[in-house]
């Protein structure tokens, strides 16, 4: 229950903030303009009414407001732009008055759907793990430039093993193979020798990150949770703490099929009236969530049933554990028989990557809570995906 009649929309950029207040009983509408200063915006909403509830759309800024406003004593509220429901006319009138007074309102009829905002702890976490995703295309990107440059000049590697298997790229044999090419002109050679440091250096950042990544999934807040995630098969320790870190608390969700449409890999739709269209997956929601389950997903059609060994130093729920092993043999056996089905692989990794992320909610929500009582069903049979 709201115990308040005024409402506060917040137009919010990187360097200024519009604020439009709503008092419902008497219809009065007040604005401010302020630079990016919370204390500033603070004293205007409490002299307008001490009782206010502000919100703003999540995006770019981020929840750094939120948190200081609130650490103020302001009721303020991070609403989610992917379901605002703005009318079509407003299209040709935007400003940030008509923004934030269009939020006030929202906001007065219950018609916002509020973003759950991390604590720091929580949010430096992500950080770390987005910042990984961020090395990785830097070194994915810096291996194509190389390649490619040497591709450009005819230079292919092309060694072979005795047996007469093609040698991997990126091996000690490739990087011997580089290192013994040179060019007529000098500025390939500084061309070849940038592009070279370029990878080296980018490999280093990925691995150091790599382990502050694990050290941050190591402290008693994650531990269990990430250590109960890896029993999964294709999660490793990086990939549970991107699922950990990125849901926060798995209880946020009611249930498996909640969890997975929050990731947006539930079937999407466009039906109307007798007429019912399903199509590929929805992509809502937060899509460094949506990833990890989808890339793990594709180990599953060389894994057995067999559940995972502990690893040193793991210590999981151990009903998460108990829980994990039946995933693993249900995710197995099912993807087995759907590419037996003749079901495409992309479809069926597709398919797998639903149903993981709703084992990983299961097992990630006894671990969150020690419950030794199993939650609701997480196998999702009937929202997969269609053949």
């Amino acid at each position: 229950m709201i115990d308040t009649t005024t409402f506060v929309g917040l137009d919010v950029h990187a360097r200024s903030i519009k604020a439009v207040a709503l008092d419902i009983m008497t219809g009065e509408v007040k604005s401010a303009t302020f630079g990016y200063d919370a204390a500033a915006v603070a004293d205007w909403v409490r002299s307008v009414d001490p009782a206010a509830r502000c919100v703003y759309e999540s995006g770019v800024t981020g929840f750094d407001l939120q948190k200081k406003l609130s650490d103020l004593g302001v009721d303020c509220v991070v609403g989610a732009v992917s379901k605002m429901i703005k009318p079509a006319a407003d299209r040709r009138r935007k400003n940030g008055r008509n923004d934030a007074e269009f939020l006030a309102r929202m906001l007065s009829v219950g018609n916002v759907a509020e973003v759950w905002v991390p604590d720091d702890e929580c949010e430096a976490a992500r950080d770390l793990t987005r910042a990984l995703e961020d090395a990785r295309d830097d070194l994915k990107r810096s291996k194509q430039r190389l390649s490619k440059f040497l591709l450009r000049h005819g230079l292919v590697f092309d060694e072979k093993t005795p047996s007469g298997q093609r040698k991997k790229n990126w091996t000690q044999a490739y990087w011997s193979w580089v290192k013994s090419t040179s060019f007529a002109e000098r500025a390939d050679n500084e061309v070849l020798s940038y592009y070279v440091d370029d990878v080296k250096q980018a490999a280093e950042s990925k691995a150091r990150l790599e382990g502050l990544v694990k050290a941050e999934a190591g402290k008693p807040r994650w531990k269990r949770r990430v250590d109960s995630l890896c029993r999964l098969k294709g999660i490793d320790v990086m990939m549970a703490a991107d699922l950990v870190f990125e849901a926060g608390e798995f209880s946020r969700s009611k249930n498996a099929r909640s969890f997975a449409a929050r990731v947006g890999l539930t079937p999407s739709e466009h039906s109307s009236g007798e007429s019912v269209r399903k199509g590929g997956i929805a992509k809502a929601g937060n899509k460094h969530l949506r990833k990890t389950p989808v890339e793990a997903a594709w180990h599953h059609p060389t894994c057995s049933a067999h559940s995972k060994d502990l690893a040193k130093g793991q210590a999981p729920d151990q009903a998460a554990r108990r829980h994990a092993a039946k995933g693993v043999r249900r995710l197995v056996t099912r993807r087995g028989s759907m590419l037996e089905r003749g079901m495409h692989k992309n479809k069926a990794n597709v398919a797998t990557a639903h149903e993981l992320a709703c084992w990983a909610w299961a097992v990630g929500l006894m671990a969150e809570e020690g419950r030794e009582k199993r939650p609701a069903s997480p196998s999702g049979r009937a929202a997969i995906v269609r053949t």
